[in-house]
């Protein structure tokens, strides 16, 4: 077994294990008879999750198919990779945060694995995995497209149903306006600085397999004689 192989099936090891963290975690919500439980989908980890453990499927079965990833998939790797580990840090924010407040906090394992343990083997993926190709430096606008969008329409939908999946959207838990838009400024500046991350790994580092150049043979012909 080649590592692109090894690369593939561990890329499909990593959807299954996304998909049953994403599971583990629902049923653990649904046990806790909270609101949060009721809005299971509206928080942007979970949703980045489902598409991470989607794209990890498709980029598997390529990988045990070809020999390099398309770049489409490449771009599209780091646009989602991009979401869920930016995802990871700010929950260990929000942990510490709640912490030094002394909020308490249950952090059960598939958290765990949802925010740092998926996240930390995804870059390490991305930095050795074989066949992966430059990502473009037109990723970083499209990084910021999904969480901007997400942030409008959870800003519209918390001021209709009174719920934020993150306290520091509610204005009723920080100091003001301003604090909610210098939170959200600092969140898309570390969504951009994930995206510039990966792609100047990727453009460091090409893991893609150098085309093989063919040699025409050797010309045997002798020169005929003048």
């Amino acid at each position: 077994m080649n590592m692109r192989t090894a690369f593939g099936w561990a890329r499909l090891l990593t959807a299954a294990v996304c998909v049953v963290a994403l599971v583990h975690r629902w049923l653990w919500a649904l046990g806790s008879q909270t609101i949060a439980s009721q809005n299971f989908l509206a928080y942007l980890t979970i949703q980045s999750n489902i598409a991470f453990a989607a794209l990890a499927l498709i980029a598997g079965v390529i990988a045990l198919r070809r020999a390099e990833d398309p770049r489409w998939l490449t771009t599209a790797r780091a646009i989602v990779l991009s979401w869920t580990i930016t995802a990871g840090l700010a929950f260990a924010v929000i942990v510490w945060q709640a912490g030094s407040r002394g909020i308490p906090i249950w952090v059960p394992w598939s958290d765990v694995v949802l925010h740092f343990v998926l996240p930390a083997w995804t870059i390490v993926a991305w930095i050795l995995g074989p066949g992966r190709r430059a990502a473009s430096w037109r990723v970083v606008p499209f990084v910021l497209l999904y969480p901007v969008l997400w942030g409008v329409f959870t800003l519209w939908r918390g001021n209709v149903i009174g719920w934020y999946p993150y306290y520091f959207l509610d204005l009723r838990q920080v100091s003001g306006l301003l604090e909610l838009i210098i939170s959200c400024a600092i969140a898309l500046s570390i969504f951009a600085l994930v995206a510039s991350g990966l792609v100047a790994v990727s453009r460091l580092r090409t893991t893609a397999f150098p085309p093989v150049v063919e040699r025409a043979p050797p010309d045997d012909r002798t020169t005929p004689p003048e």
